[in-house]
Protein backbone atom coordinates (compact mmCIF):
# COMPACT_ATOMS: atom_id res chain seq x y z
CA UNK A 1 0.00 0.00 0.00
CA UNK A 2 2.69 2.71 0.52
CA UNK A 3 4.53 1.40 -2.51
CA UNK A 4 1.37 2.65 -4.50
CA UNK A 5 0.91 6.36 -2.81
CA UNK A 6 4.56 6.71 -3.04
CA UNK A 7 4.13 5.81 -7.08
CA UNK A 8 1.25 7.84 -7.27
CA UNK A 9 3.01 11.12 -5.85
CA UNK A 10 5.93 10.63 -7.95
CA UNK A 11 4.29 10.13 -10.61
CA UNK A 12 1.58 13.17 -10.14
CA UNK A 13 4.74 15.48 -11.22
CA UNK A 14 4.91 13.74 -14.78
CA UNK A 15 0.64 13.09 -15.63
CA UNK A 16 -0.05 14.08 -19.64
CA UNK A 17 3.70 15.26 -20.44
CA UNK A 18 4.42 12.27 -22.01
CA UNK A 19 8.26 12.60 -20.98
CA UNK A 20 9.96 9.59 -21.68
CA UNK A 21 13.13 10.60 -19.22
CA UNK A 22 14.44 7.69 -16.50
CA UNK A 23 16.24 9.78 -14.68
CA UNK A 24 13.91 12.79 -13.06
CA UNK A 25 14.16 13.95 -9.91
CA UNK A 26 11.92 11.88 -7.41
CA UNK A 27 10.44 14.92 -5.28
CA UNK A 28 9.52 18.07 -6.30
CA UNK A 29 7.07 21.26 -5.47
CA UNK A 30 4.85 19.34 -8.29
CA UNK A 31 4.38 16.24 -6.65
CA UNK A 32 1.01 15.63 -4.65
CA UNK A 33 -1.21 12.71 -4.05
CA UNK A 34 -4.06 12.24 -6.54
CA UNK A 35 -7.13 10.14 -6.58
CA UNK A 36 -4.88 7.13 -6.50
CA UNK A 37 -3.84 7.67 -3.12
CA UNK A 38 -6.88 7.98 -1.83
CA UNK A 39 -8.70 5.34 -3.44
CA UNK A 40 -5.99 3.40 -1.93
CA UNK A 41 -6.55 4.63 1.17
CA UNK A 42 -11.02 4.28 1.33
CA UNK A 43 -9.80 0.43 0.41
CA UNK A 44 -7.55 0.03 3.08
CA UNK A 45 -9.71 1.65 5.47
CA UNK A 46 -12.49 -0.51 4.79
CA UNK A 47 -10.65 -3.55 5.03
CA UNK A 48 -9.19 -2.64 8.31
CA UNK A 49 -12.42 -1.19 10.15
CA UNK A 50 -14.36 -4.69 9.24
CA UNK A 51 -11.40 -7.01 9.44
CA UNK A 52 -13.03 -10.56 9.17
CA UNK A 53 -16.32 -9.00 8.07
CA UNK A 54 -15.73 -8.85 4.25
CA UNK A 55 -17.86 -11.20 2.92
CA UNK A 56 -20.96 -9.86 4.63
CA UNK A 57 -23.84 -8.32 2.16
CA UNK A 58 -23.32 -4.69 3.22
CA UNK A 59 -19.32 -4.60 3.02
CA UNK A 60 -19.09 -3.20 -0.32
CA UNK A 61 -21.71 -0.34 0.11
CA UNK A 62 -19.18 0.23 3.73
CA UNK A 63 -16.08 0.65 1.06
CA UNK A 64 -18.27 2.19 -1.38
CA UNK A 65 -18.89 5.07 1.62
CA UNK A 66 -15.51 5.01 2.80
CA UNK A 67 -15.19 6.99 -1.08
CA UNK A 68 -17.93 8.94 -1.12
CA UNK A 69 -15.97 10.06 1.74
CA UNK A 70 -12.98 11.58 0.14
CA UNK A 71 -14.60 12.57 -2.86
CA UNK A 72 -16.65 15.01 -1.08
CA UNK A 73 -13.62 15.99 1.20
CA UNK A 74 -10.99 15.90 -2.12
CA UNK A 75 -12.62 16.70 -5.42
CA UNK A 76 -9.47 18.36 -6.57
CA UNK A 77 -7.37 15.48 -6.71
CA UNK A 78 -7.79 14.19 -10.53
CA UNK A 79 -10.45 11.69 -9.96
CA UNK A 80 -11.69 10.44 -13.65
CA UNK A 81 -14.92 11.65 -14.87
CA UNK A 82 -16.78 8.46 -14.31
CA UNK A 83 -15.98 7.83 -10.97
CA UNK A 84 -16.38 10.93 -9.80
CA UNK A 85 -20.30 10.36 -11.10
CA UNK A 86 -19.96 6.89 -9.39
CA UNK A 87 -18.73 9.29 -5.91
CA UNK A 88 -21.02 11.78 -6.46
CA UNK A 89 -24.25 10.19 -8.26
CA UNK A 90 -25.88 7.06 -7.39
CA UNK A 91 -23.23 4.84 -6.36
CA UNK A 92 -23.40 1.94 -8.57
CA UNK A 93 -21.21 0.00 -10.98
CA UNK A 94 -20.65 1.82 -14.30
CA UNK A 95 -19.23 -0.55 -16.05
CA UNK A 96 -15.55 0.83 -16.14
CA UNK A 97 -12.71 -1.24 -17.61
CA UNK A 98 -10.32 1.90 -16.54
CA UNK A 99 -6.71 1.28 -14.45
CA UNK A 100 -8.40 3.08 -11.47
CA UNK A 101 -9.39 -0.80 -10.86
CA UNK A 102 -5.56 -2.14 -10.08
CA UNK A 103 -4.40 1.04 -8.66
CA UNK A 104 -6.04 0.76 -5.49
CA UNK A 105 -5.73 -3.08 -4.24
CA UNK A 106 -3.01 -3.42 -3.07
CA UNK A 107 -4.45 -3.55 0.13
CA UNK A 108 -5.93 -7.00 -0.85
CA UNK A 109 -2.68 -8.07 -1.29
CA UNK A 110 -1.69 -7.63 2.01
CA UNK A 111 -4.33 -9.10 3.86
CA UNK A 112 -5.27 -11.70 2.19
CA UNK A 113 -4.71 -15.53 3.62
CA UNK A 114 -4.18 -17.60 0.49
CA UNK A 115 -4.32 -16.88 -3.34
CA UNK A 116 -8.54 -17.87 -2.97
CA UNK A 117 -8.69 -14.95 -0.42
CA UNK A 118 -6.81 -12.67 -2.85
CA UNK A 119 -8.86 -13.63 -5.98
CA UNK A 120 -12.70 -13.04 -3.69
CA UNK A 121 -11.48 -9.74 -2.28
CA UNK A 122 -9.83 -8.35 -4.93
CA UNK A 123 -13.16 -9.02 -7.02
CA UNK A 124 -14.98 -7.56 -3.87
CA UNK A 125 -13.37 -4.45 -3.86
CA UNK A 126 -13.00 -3.85 -7.27
CA UNK A 127 -16.70 -4.70 -8.58
CA UNK A 128 -18.07 -1.91 -6.77
CA UNK A 129 -17.22 0.67 -9.48
CA UNK A 130 -15.16 -1.67 -11.97
CA UNK A 131 -17.45 -4.70 -12.58
CA UNK A 132 -15.55 -5.02 -16.80
CA UNK A 133 -14.22 -8.23 -16.85
CA UNK A 134 -10.62 -6.39 -17.75
CA UNK A 135 -10.99 -4.13 -14.04
CA UNK A 136 -11.60 -7.49 -12.55
CA UNK A 137 -8.51 -9.15 -14.05
CA UNK A 138 -6.19 -6.23 -13.72
CA UNK A 139 -6.88 -5.86 -9.90
CA UNK A 140 -6.31 -9.25 -9.42
CA UNK A 141 -3.51 -9.70 -11.07
CA UNK A 142 -2.22 -6.87 -8.94
CA UNK A 143 -3.08 -8.06 -5.74
CA UNK A 144 -1.74 -12.13 -6.68
CA UNK A 145 1.92 -10.30 -7.56
CA UNK A 146 1.85 -8.35 -4.45
CA UNK A 147 0.87 -11.78 -1.94
CA UNK A 148 2.80 -13.80 -4.26
CA UNK A 149 6.10 -11.72 -3.37
CA UNK A 150 4.91 -10.59 -0.14
CA UNK A 151 5.23 -14.48 0.70
CA UNK A 152 8.76 -14.93 -1.27
CA UNK A 153 8.02 -16.08 -4.47
CA UNK A 154 10.74 -15.67 -6.51
CA UNK A 155 10.40 -13.05 -9.32
CA UNK A 156 10.55 -15.31 -12.02
CA UNK A 157 7.88 -17.34 -10.61
CA UNK A 158 5.75 -14.36 -10.09
CA UNK A 159 5.87 -12.97 -13.90
CA UNK A 160 5.34 -16.29 -15.46
CA UNK A 161 1.98 -16.35 -13.17
CA UNK A 162 2.05 -12.63 -14.34
CA UNK A 163 2.04 -14.32 -17.76
CA UNK A 164 -1.20 -16.13 -17.58
CA UNK A 165 -2.99 -12.82 -16.77
CA UNK A 166 -1.26 -10.82 -19.35
CA UNK A 167 0.40 -12.45 -22.23
CA UNK A 168 1.32 -9.94 -24.15
CA UNK A 169 3.92 -9.58 -21.29
CA UNK A 170 6.05 -12.92 -22.66
CA UNK A 171 9.01 -11.26 -24.81
CA UNK A 172 8.60 -7.67 -23.39
CA UNK A 173 11.27 -4.99 -22.05
CA UNK A 174 9.98 -1.74 -20.68
CA UNK A 175 12.90 -0.04 -23.11
CA UNK A 176 11.25 -1.79 -26.28
CA UNK A 177 7.87 -0.65 -24.71
CA UNK A 178 8.91 3.36 -24.24
CA UNK A 179 9.99 5.00 -27.45
CA UNK A 180 6.28 4.16 -28.64
CA UNK A 181 4.10 3.95 -25.68
CA UNK A 182 1.15 6.31 -25.45
CA UNK A 183 -0.76 7.45 -22.69
CA UNK A 184 -3.88 4.51 -21.90
CA UNK A 185 -6.07 4.66 -19.50
CA UNK A 186 -7.41 1.05 -20.16
CA UNK A 187 -6.23 -1.99 -17.85
CA UNK A 188 -5.21 -3.25 -20.75
CA UNK A 189 -3.19 -0.86 -21.92
CA UNK A 190 -1.46 0.13 -19.05
CA UNK A 191 -1.45 -2.38 -16.45
CA UNK A 192 0.63 -5.12 -17.76
CA UNK A 193 3.03 -2.47 -18.44
CA UNK A 194 3.19 -1.49 -14.91
CA UNK A 195 3.13 -4.84 -13.61
CA UNK A 196 6.66 -4.87 -16.10
CA UNK A 197 8.10 -2.58 -14.45
CA UNK A 198 8.26 -3.44 -11.52
CA UNK A 199 9.06 -7.34 -12.14
CA UNK A 200 12.11 -5.49 -14.18
CA UNK A 201 13.77 -3.25 -11.64
CA UNK A 202 16.39 -4.44 -8.88
CA UNK A 203 14.91 -2.04 -6.58
CA UNK A 204 11.36 -0.09 -5.22
CA UNK A 205 12.83 3.29 -6.94
CA UNK A 206 13.81 1.82 -10.26
CA UNK A 207 10.40 0.17 -10.72
CA UNK A 208 8.73 3.22 -9.87
CA UNK A 209 11.49 4.79 -12.08
CA UNK A 210 10.60 2.25 -15.16
CA UNK A 211 6.81 2.95 -15.04
CA UNK A 212 6.46 6.59 -14.86
CA UNK A 213 9.33 6.52 -17.74
CA UNK A 214 7.02 4.98 -19.87
CA UNK A 215 5.37 8.67 -20.44
CA UNK A 216 1.61 7.42 -20.02
CA UNK A 217 -0.45 7.48 -17.12
CA UNK A 218 2.64 8.31 -14.91
CA UNK A 219 0.53 8.49 -11.39
CA UNK A 220 -1.28 5.36 -11.59
CA UNK A 221 1.37 3.50 -13.52
CA UNK A 222 3.56 4.73 -11.21
CA UNK A 223 1.04 3.91 -8.70
CA UNK A 224 0.93 -0.14 -9.31
CA UNK A 225 4.46 -0.84 -10.08
CA UNK A 226 4.92 0.94 -6.57
CA UNK A 227 2.60 -1.58 -4.78
CA UNK A 228 4.44 -4.97 -6.38
CA UNK A 229 7.63 -3.58 -5.87
CA UNK A 230 7.05 -2.38 -2.07
CA UNK A 231 6.29 -6.35 -1.56
CA UNK A 232 9.34 -7.13 -4.01
CA UNK A 233 12.10 -5.23 -2.94
CA UNK A 234 10.74 -2.72 0.31
CA UNK A 235 11.08 0.70 0.14
CA UNK A 236 14.15 2.64 1.65
CA UNK A 237 12.98 4.48 4.85
CA UNK A 238 14.86 7.71 3.44
CA UNK A 239 12.06 7.67 0.43
CA UNK A 240 9.06 6.27 2.74
CA UNK A 241 9.60 9.66 4.85
CA UNK A 242 9.86 11.93 1.98
CA UNK A 243 7.27 10.21 0.44
CA UNK A 244 4.71 10.28 2.64
CA UNK A 245 5.35 13.94 3.67
CA UNK A 246 3.07 14.94 1.08
CA UNK A 247 0.19 13.32 2.96
CA UNK A 248 -2.15 15.34 4.68
CA UNK A 249 -1.72 15.26 8.43
CA UNK A 250 -5.32 13.28 8.70
CA UNK A 251 -4.96 10.81 6.65
CA UNK A 252 -1.85 9.07 8.56
CA UNK A 253 -4.16 7.47 10.75
CA UNK A 254 -5.27 5.55 8.05
CA UNK A 255 -2.16 3.74 7.63
CA UNK A 256 -1.67 2.72 11.42
CA UNK A 257 -5.05 1.50 11.38
CA UNK A 258 -4.13 -1.02 8.42
CA UNK A 259 -0.93 -1.93 9.42
CA UNK A 260 -1.70 -3.06 12.72
CA UNK A 261 -4.74 -5.38 11.04
CA UNK A 262 -1.63 -6.42 8.47
CA UNK A 263 0.51 -6.91 11.81
CA UNK A 264 -2.28 -9.20 13.22
CA UNK A 265 -2.78 -11.14 10.23
CA UNK A 266 0.86 -12.11 8.80
CA UNK A 267 1.36 -13.21 13.01
CA UNK A 268 -2.19 -15.15 12.86
CA UNK A 269 -1.26 -17.03 9.53
CA UNK A 270 2.13 -17.59 9.99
Amino acid sequence: MYGAILGDIIGSQYEWTRSKRYDFPLFTDACRFTDDTLATLAVAEALALREGRWYEADFPRFLVMRMVRFGREYPDVGWGEGFYRFLTEDHTPYGSFGNGAAMRVSPVGWVAENEEEVRALSRIVTEVSHDHPDAVLAAEAVAMAIYLAREGSPKAEIRARMEEYYPVLRGLTVDAIRPTYEIDLSCEGSVPEAILAALEADDFEGAVRGAVSLGGDTDTQGAIAGSIAEALYGIPDDLLDEGLSYLDEELEPILYTFDAVRRARKTEFS
